[in-house]
């Protein structure tokens, strides 16, 4: 899959809107599902390189504090 990260989560988003809108045959419901698994798996994959990534960068000493707005 060579999706980006917003591309993949804005797919799955509409996977899930077409799911619980209930108009899709079963058949299309399974077709579904399995996409978003897919996509689902996908998103995952991403954030966890991501979060190697900055990993990395931590033990290198290049560690900044971040401020998320959280207090």
């Amino acid at each position: 899959m060579n999706l980006k990260y917003e591309e993949a989560y804005l797919r799955l988003e509409e996977i899930l809107r077409d799911l619980e809108s209930n108009n899709a045959s079963l058949d299309e419901s399974l077709e579904l599902y399995e996409e978003g698994i897919a996509l689902y798996k996908h998103c995952n994959k991403l954030l966890e390189d991501a979060q190697l990534k900055i990993s990395k960068f931590n033990r290198l000493g290049v560690e900044e504090e971040l401020d998320l707005g959280e207090e």
